[in-house]
């Protein structure tokens, strides 16, 4: 499964968004750091869910890293978060 596909999945299940837009934004980053051939390094998630309503910024943030987990945000090298509750 994409990187990708994963993000939206795990954010779907967590968080049963009204509103999810994943961007895979790596070919804008191309030779930076992180960057690797075939993308899937640099993400951009635009999410409205009521279950992040109650949280802080740093809270939504610290939420979204939780339902990714460990390893998937392992592969990861940038992930932009636009949250709101």
């Amino acid at each position: 499964m994409r990187t990708i596909d994963e993000i939206r999945q795990r954010l779907e299940q967590a968080f049963h968004p009204e509103f999810l837009e994943v961007l895979d934004e790596s070919e804008r980053h191309r030779g930076h750091s992180g960057w690797r051939e075939g993308g899937q390094t640099h993400f951009r998630v635009r999410m409205k869910a009521a279950a992040l309503s109650d949280q802080s910024r740093i809270g939504r943030h610290r939420a979204v890293h939780r339902a990714l987990g460990d390893e998937l945000m392992g592969r990861i090298h940038a992930l932009a978060l636009e949250l709101d509750g």
